[in-house]
């Protein structure tokens, strides 16, 4: 039996332009229909929506989610547009109290907010807890927003210093055969900590910052024999962490100190027969009050829309090689 039709009206309020909300050449409009089984008719700053009963209250909910970030100071985009459609039809979050989250607001005025449930969930738990562990494929905003939540905690004066570092044996390769000096030689793995630190601190800044010793980037080798306190310390890349070095980092946390560990257990570089700290930390630690899990899929990838297809086909590639089809 076809759901009953209705109809709904909203009044968008006189101080939104409505291109704002439906984009130039009513693209974001476009967007919604294409998303819903439902007709919208804009007159004015009056939207009307009909169809089916359920549809109509999704698309209705969606005009105020948008309307409501337009109303926080969001600059709306297809991007944005796009994310708030797949929070409304997966109807398990406020897409304004996910994507209205700000972290932080960059010097150009970017903010950085999470743009998925689950890197809401990842945000939320670094706040809370001591030691957080993201773990999921690339393009989840991993380590771009634990870096945030960095800077953000610098800010606040919540921590004295940053500290990021990484496991450098990528690509099979270590760092005594490389050429140069030992930073020169650790710097490709660095650059994408870097790269986040540039664009929210500044070209100016990060310098600054590196010189007195507020914010330090570093191989994970060089953790070791230290107490690191009151610092917010971001293990990136921990699938390519032994258990021995898990465990050797995980034990220099100080007091007044917070620990993000990311990494995605798929993508693991050590050598062969070689147990990645990663993939075992989660049975040794779970349950232990302050520490907290968050797995993050192919429906938080918010790099290009071929990405999440990719991840997801690896994804089940992986399942059915462990079900030994």
């Amino acid at each position: 039996m076809a759901d009953a039709t209705s109809q709904v009206k909203i009044l968008v309020p006189g101080n939104q332009p409505m291109v704002a909300l439906l984009g130039q050449h009513d693209d974001f409009l476009k967007l919604i229909e294409q998303a819903f089984d439902s007709e919208i008719l804009v007159r004015g700053n009056e939207i009307t929506i009909s169809g089916p009963r359920e549809e109509v209250e999704r698309v209705a909910t969606l005009f105020e989610e948008l309307i409501t970030l337009l109303e926080q100071g969001h600059e709306l985009t297809e991007a944005s547009v796009g994310q708030t459609i797949e929070l409304i039809k997966g109807e398990e979050a406020r897409p304004s109290e996910v994507l209205g989250d700000v972290l932080l607001s960059t010097g150009r005025g970017k903010g950085i907010a999470p743009k998925t449930l689950g890197q809401k969930r990842y945000v939320d738990a670094m706040r809370r807890a001591t030691v957080t562990f993201a773990i999921g494929p690339a393009g989840t905003g991993k380590t771009y927003l634990a870096v945030a939540t960095a800077v953000k905690a610098l800010q606040d004066r919540a921590i004295s210093r940053i500290i990021l570092t990484r496991p450098a044996v990528e690509a099979g390769e270590r760092l005594g055969f490389l050429p140069g000096t030992l930073y020169e030689k650790i710097d490709p793995y660095m650059r994408p900590l870097y790269d986040a630190l540039f664009e929210m601190t500044g070209a100016d800044t990060l310098p600054r910052l590196m010189e007195r010793g507020t914010v330090e980037v570093a191989p994970l080798a060089f953790m070791r024999g230290r107490s690191l306190n009151d610092a917010f310390i971001i293990l990136d890349e921990a699938q390519n962490t032994t258990p021995e070095q898990m465990k050797m980092f995980l034990t220099r946390l100080g007091f007044g100190s917070k620990a993000v560990v990311n990494g995605d257990v798929t993508q693991v570089d050590l050598p062969p027969g070689q147990r990645s700290g990663l993939v075992v930390v989660e049975e040794i630690l779970r349950g232990i009050e302050g520490i907290e899990f968050v797995h993050l899929g192919a429906r938080d990838v918010v790099r290009h829309k071929i990405v999440q297809d990719i991840v997801e086909a690896y994804r089940r590639y992986g399942e059915r090689v462990r079900a030994g089809e």
